[in-house]
């Protein structure tokens, strides 16, 4: 069975213990684990996570699908995926420390930024596959193929089915109109998500209208921010405001949670995908990108590979309801109810260069 390095810290710790009481000696401890620096987690030993069936992912992505997409991918190859678990930032700066000596083979993260500050970080090296290639669009893979996207997620406005109608709604810069005061729920300024937003519009738009939009959005606030995505559908339904901005596949999370109640909050809001008649509904990504030291590069593209086939990403979209980044993959019921929408067309590495301004003006005008 592969190794899930998430809490085993302390079995890690117990067991070092105990062979230092047998041999007597601290000869090697240190170079049996990779160490838990800023939260990271342990791989194993070395002899193990170099084996030629072998495949270290440092990922920031916390999704269950994950790890049964991981164990899928060991009972097809007999190669074990060893999963390394911590923030975005946690893991590029381990691999810049690391550097040569990184047990990385891959790195998954959310966010189109960050995975272009991971390949500014040198701590990602090209992906050579044509398989990939020939699947997943150009895009969807950085333009130097460090990185390739594995999902992606939309943006949008969810609004009260029995105060809003869609009619109503139009553009993310709409909801920034003195029409909606009072209505308007979204998470903090420190959410990443937010964030990307609102540095595509200032790719988009330009920083000073971006600045006006995020002012409107503020003084339109119908509380200020608090909790998640699906927190601002919970209080969408609560009558704490009309519309929340919010990432899509939440809601389909919503819609099949065993709480009843999160089901009925799922049922209770529409879904819109703004700007359809000019720049379109803001998407990102998740993605995965290749370590510049991997180890193991040929099984690390087998399961890059892999987790773009059109098995895989019908198994990841129906696990995590994003949208896959393979055309041949089904889409679920809920997907299709949503239909095709017209999405930004911005290269997603101006998600990371815009990202300074954005939180910037964010703060500037009072968005907590």
């Amino acid at each position: 069975m592969r190794q899930k390095a998430v809490g085993k810290i302390a079995v890690l710790a117990i067991a070092v213990m105990m062979v230092l009481a047998g041999c007597g000696s601290n000869n090697g401890a240190s170079n049996n684990q990779t160490g838990a620096n800023n939260g990271t987690d342990v791989v194993g030993d070395k002899e193990q996570s170099k084996g030629e069936g072998v495949v270290n992912v440092f990922t920031a992505r916390h999704y269950d699908i994950d790890f049964q997409l991981f164990d899928e991918f060991e009972k097809k190859t007999g190669i074990q995926v060893n999963e390394i678990k911590g923030t975005a930032e946690e893991l590029v700066e381990r691999m810049k420390r690391e550097g040569e000596s990184s047990e990385a083979d891959l790195f998954i993260t959310v966010d189109g930024g960050v995975l272009n500050y991971a390949k500014e970080s040198d701590v990602l090296q090209p992906i050579e596959s044509e398989t990939v290639n020939g699947t997943v669009a150009p895009e969807l893979r950085d333009a130097d193929n460090h990185w390739v996207a594995m999902a992606s997620r939309a943006r949008v406005i969810a609004y009260a089915k029995d105060r809003v109608t869609p009619d109503q709604l139009s553009t993310y810069e709409d909801l920034a109109d003195p029409k909606w005061k009072g209505k308007v729920l979204i998470r903090s300024s420190s959410n990443l998500y937010n964030q990307s937003l609102v540095a595509s519009m200032i790719e988009l738009n330009g920083e000073e209208a971006a600045a006006k939009w995020a002012e409107g959005i503020v003084a339109n606030m119908a509380r200020d921010p608090e909790g998640g995505d699906r927190d601002q559908a919970k209080a969408v339904v609560a009558g704490i405001g009309d519309v929340a901005v919010m990432n899509t596949y939440y809601v389909g999370q919503l819609l099949h949670s065993k709480d009843a109640e999160e089901v009925k909050v799922g049922e209770s809001i529409g879904i819109f995908f703004p700007n359809q008649d000019t720049t379109g509904t803001h998407l990102n990504i998740s993605g995965i990108g290749l370590a510049k030291h991997a180890k193991n590069k040929d099984n690390a593209i087998k399961l890059i590979e892999y987790m773009v086939s059109k098995e895989a990403q019908e198994m990841l979209i129906n696990g995590s309801f994003e949208f896959p980044v393979n055309k041949e993959a089904e889409l679920p019921a809920i997907h299709k109810e949503w239909g095709e929408f017209k999405t930004q067309q911005i290269d997603y590495s101006v998600l990371g260069a815009n990202n300074k301004a954005a939180t910037e003006l964010m703060n500037k005008v009072g968005w907590k």
